[in-house]
């Protein structure tokens, strides 16, 4: 099993994923991660931003960004997703956090199906602050239903093409896994969570009881935003946390 990886300058410990993204995080002893989240989608060099005078605000530096979720104006081609990653880790580097691909902070990025921001944008970040009496707290980052990684997405997509009944269950069933995985390698489970996100325009009712209820994926409640996975022919997405300390933010 993969082990996760310490970001001292962070007071994390990480998952190693892909350049674009780390596959989780989790706070160190003696910290938090908060969670902050926007009103509205936020333009992403705008919440940048407003991460930063977040972070400085709490006498954070920026190298305590953990995670992030994104929202985008419609699914990416393989091409593009790669081109907007390159952009959105360019800040990163700045920061301190991200350095030869090696990326510890988490992420999901999602594509409204109705009402899209016209640009990729910020819809919540969340960071590290000192608090020595605190529990765990982690966040998983979003995953779809194909492995990631492997050079490109189209290749290795659960029942590529297919929405059937049958084919969502098994991509549910990937993703589930998935997350059990990256919780995991953290030391978490379900049990742990406070907070679980399914992305998807399909239908989830037939398998909502059996494949996500019953495993305890829902066990704080199941957010389902209607949002489609940031790459084309991605279907099913979900990430999930422990976080206890959430706060929204005017756009």
């Amino acid at each position: 099993m993969t082990e996760a990886i310490t970001f001292a300058p962070g007071n994390y410990r990480y998952v190693p994923g892909v350049f674009q993204y780390s596959a989780g995080v989790a706070a160190m002893p003696g910290f938090r991660l908060l969670r902050v989240s926007f009103a509205r989608p936020v333009p992403l060099a705008d919440g940048f931003a407003a991460a930063e005078r977040a972070m400085r605000a709490a006498g954070r530096p920026t190298t305590a960004f953990a995670a992030c979720e994104l929202r985008s104006p419609a699914p990416f081609t393989e091409a593009g997703f790669r081109a907007f990653n390159e952009q959105y880790v360019g800040t990163l580097a700045r920061w301190g956090i991200y350095h030869s691909g090696a990326n510890p902070v988490a992420r999901s990025n999602v594509c409204p199906a109705i009402d899209p921001p016209a640009e990729p944008s910020f819809h919540a970040f969340a960071f590290t602050v000192p608090d020595e009496a605190a529990g765990p707290s982690f966040i998983v980052a979003g995953s779809g239903e194909a492995p990631e990684g492997k050079g490109n997405y189209r290749d290795h997509i659960v029942r590529l093409g297919d929405t059937s009944p049958a084919a969502m269950v098994e991509k549910a069933r990937f993703v589930l896994g998935e997350m059990e995985r990256r919780m995991a390698v953290l030391g978490f489970g379900w049990a742990d969570t406070t907070a679980t996100q399914l992305y998807t325009v399909h239908d989830v009712h037939p398998f909502l009881a059996a494949e996500i209820v019953r495993r305890g994926a829902a066990r704080a409640g199941l957010t389902w935003h209607y949002c489609r996975p940031p790459v084309v022919d991605l279907e099913y997405e979900m990430d999930c946390r422990a976080v206890f300390e959430e706060r929204v933010m005017a756009g």
